[in-house]
């Protein structure tokens, strides 16, 4: 490891988790750990974990040098993760490993990281970086983190309450966000095209558009008291791979076939070609992320979403199954 590039790495990042600090946090960056009180008022915490990358979607930074927004990519994936168990998010700490270090390229990943968390309410609590000669090619580095949240236990959210009839109301993704990159880049290699699809956009621009977070309008939703009883992080397997985690045996969805999305998703389905059926089990198709609520509890829910300018996406009712459906036939697509 370049001590002297590691050393003012640290003195530049300072100023990114200075903003990110919450009243909880009891350390700051440069030390072997870093430290967080557990918020006061919670009875019975639960601490909740989560961890992730960014998959290839990295290699998408490396090929156009635009690296200042996918360290929002990397916290959404953990928080996102975090947050449907009803968590409040609490820290955040990264990894970020290279053949050799260049602080410039450094700084901008871990600004973005930076912000997700800011964009989270969570504290960029520390990390660690590390010099790998031979392990990585020549200026390109690779990514992960974890995100610690905390809930009471008596507010857990763990799907158990799901029920027959309940409405399922989607939140819109802003594109890709951080799956099925291996499939995207070979059906678009062209980073510099302007597909007359995607509005005066790159490929490039398309595909670095940020993972959306969805902690602030979660945690709205909740202190104001809605009768959340599943929230699902849409991420690889797409809606058929990630819902049925959180619903009862017995039970499934019916949503509808087609939503609002970013053009990029029929732009890959078009050069691949990539069937619709791929094609779901791969992205979003344009929900991030679903919670699932009492059918008399649905409107009010997407008045509050619309309150906080967060378009409600209705789409579909929970519907019951024969208990031997295989896993991804629990979502049904009307």
């Amino acid at each position: 490891m370049d001590i002297d590039a590691g050393d003012s790495l640290v003195e530049r990042i300072k100023p990114f988790a200075k903003r990110t600090r919450i009243a909880e946090v009891v350390s700051d960056v440069g030390g072997f750990a870093g430290m967080c009180r557990v918020p006061r008022g919670i009875d019975d915490p639960v601490l909740v974990s989560g961890t992730d990358g960014v998959g290839t979607k990295l290699k998408v930074a490396f090929a156009t040098g635009v690296h200042d927004t996918i360290g929002i990519d990397l916290v959404a994936m953990s928080v996102n993760d975090v947050i449907t168990t009803g968590a409040r998010p609490l820290f955040f700490l990264d990894y970020f490993a290279t053949s050799k270090l260049d602080v410039s390229v450094a700084e901008k990943v871990i600004a973005g990281i930076a912000r997700g968390c800011e964009e989270s309410g969570c504290a960029l609590l520390g990390g660690e970086t590390a010099e790998l000669p031979g392990m990585y090619q020549e200026g390109e580095y690779d990514l992960a983190g974890f995100c610690v949240g905390v809930v009471s236990r008596s507010r857990i959210i763990d799907g158990s309450r799901v029920a027959l009839g309940d409405a399922v109301i989607g939140l819109g993704s802003s594109g890709l966000h951080s799956n099925g990159y291996s499939l995207a880049r070979k059906v678009l290699p062209k980073l510099d095209e302007r597909p007359r699809e995607l509005g005066g956009k790159t490929v490039a621009e398309a595909l670095l558009t940020p993972t959306r977070l969805y902690a602030k309008t979660v945690g709205a939703l909740l202190a104001e008291g809605h009768d959340v009883r599943a929230m699902c992080h849409v991420t690889g397997g797409g809606l058929p791979g990630n819902f049925p985690r959180v619903l009862p045996e017995g039970l499934g969805a019916e949503v509808k076939a087609s939503v609002p999305r970013a053009p990029v998703f029929d732009l890959v389905a078009a050069r691949g070609p990539v069937d619709t059926g791929e094609m779901r089990r791969t992205f979003n198709m344009g929900v991030g992320f679903v919670l699932v609520v009492p059918s008399d509890g649905a409107g009010r829910l997407i008045d509050s979403l619309r309150a906080l300018g967060e378009p409600p996406i209705e789409l579909g009712t929970v519907v019951a199954l024969p208990e031997d459906t295989p896993f991804e036939d629990r979502v049904r697509y009307a």
